[in-house]
């Protein structure tokens, strides 16, 4: 059996020799982020929880210049290739167990994802609301009940809200993601929720060095 790392690597140059049949002029113009011009051809500046990323056959980097994580460079190169022709209306907000083939991945997202921001931000829902407001969190445009309800951009063109409600008396915290309907659309259910755990993953390690 190969090692995991030469699995990963095999799979993103595989994602890079298919990103070089994209038109990154129309993707821009669908997806959101600009486009950059190069000696070997053009990359597509994109920015994930508000960090660009520079997408092109030849790899993806961050700003430093550095190869980003695995799952970053999936759910990057996933997003450009699936790119739709049309873009979809469906703006209806949805919780991830109401997606498509989200299934199997339900106990995933609600574990790593939705309970692991829940006990981590137990007690500190004003500090849940400042790192969300550093990921340029804006209040949506939602009629809930929570103690704090906030929307933020994956994507230019994926929007996610965290609803989270404190723990009360018989009653432990509580977080729920949403999704808008047309994610589907954009990326397949596994990169959906990748989304989620990073944003999970930043919020648990977001200033821990300030």
């Amino acid at each position: 059996m190969e090692p995991k790392s030469l699995v990963f690597e095999k799979h993103y140059n595989d994602y890079l020799q298919q990103l070089k049949s994209l038109d990154f002029e129309t993707i821009a113009l669908k997806l959101g982020g600009q486009v950059k011009n190069k000696l070997k051809g053009k990359s597509l500046i994109l920015p994930l929880f508000g960090r660009p990323y520079d997408i092109s056959s030849q790899g993806i980097r961050d700003v430093s210049g550095k190869k980003p994580m695995y799952d970053i460079c999936i759910i990057l190169c996933r997003h450009l290739l699936m790119c739709p022709g049309i873009l979809p209306p469906d703006r209806q907000w949805v919780a991830f167990r109401d997606l498509k083939d989200a299934g199997p991945l339900t106990v995933y997202f609600r574990d790593n994802v939705e309970q692991a921001i829940a006990a981590g931000f137990s007690g500190r829902v004003e500090e849940l609301k400042h790192k969300m407001t550093a990921l340029n969190g804006v209040a949506p445009n939602l009629d809930v009940s929570y103690d704090l309800a906030m929307q933020v951009d994956a994507l230019p063109k994926i929007p996610m809200v965290l609803l989270f409600n404190e723990a009360e008396e018989g009653f432990p915290p509580e977080c729920l993601l949403l999704f808008e309907r047309r994610v589907e659309t954009y990326l397949d259910a596994e990169c959906i929720a990748m989304l989620g755990y990073r944003l999970a993953n930043h919020l648990k390690h977001a200033g821990n060095n300030q």
